[in-house]
């Protein structure tokens, strides 16, 4: 694996990576992130009582359409053709500091020419967007940690795995 950074030109300039001459490998990459909240909205969540509708169901929408719109959202992301995006949610009810959370896992998967990763991590990023956008109206505090990516493989750099737990 190479520390060189690809995004740049002769000139110094961003662009996108030419990525013409790889191999299609399957690649797939899985991502996480937490949703901190008051105990209470997690309640309501979990007992279907937000104005909105089923927060966790619009949550895994819109993570999956956030997969597919990453290219729109980050300038130097190639358009993939997505084979499979899966959000999960792992509810925490309290933690030691009287806080509720909601993880979310995304997982992306492709064949081609470039990686996932970008697409995983905005899965998540959205999914955690729309939990805010549907609750906030009760809990302001909601607030995002521990985003980033857990795993990935295929490509020429092979497998890579998270040797520590996000800070």
């Amino acid at each position: 694996m190479t520390d060189e950074l690809t995004h740049f030109n002769q000139e110094g300039r961003a662009r996108m990576v030419d990525v013409s001459g790889k191999k299609d490998t399957h690649r797939e990459a899985t991502a996480t992130g937490t949703v901190y909240m008051k105990p209470e909205t997690l309640k309501r969540i979990e007992e279907g009582q937000i104005a909105k509708g089923d927060v966790l169901a619009v949550a895994q929408v819109a993570g999956v359409m956030g997969a597919k719109k990453t290219p729109d959202l980050i300038p130097m992301c190639h358009p993939l053709l997505i084979t499979s995006v899966d959000i999960q949610f792992e509810v925490i009810p309290t933690n030691a500091q009287g806080i509720a959370a909601i993880e979310i896992a995304g997982t992306a998967k492709t064949s081609g020419q470039t990686g996932v990763e970008m697409e995983a991590v905005t899965a998540v990023s959205v999914a955690a967007l729309t939990i805010y956008d549907m609750c906030k109206a009760i809990d302001k505090g909601i607030s995002f940690g521990k985003i980033g990516l857990l795993k990935k493989s295929g490509g020429k750099s092979g497998t890579y795995t998270r040797p520590e737990p996000l800070p």
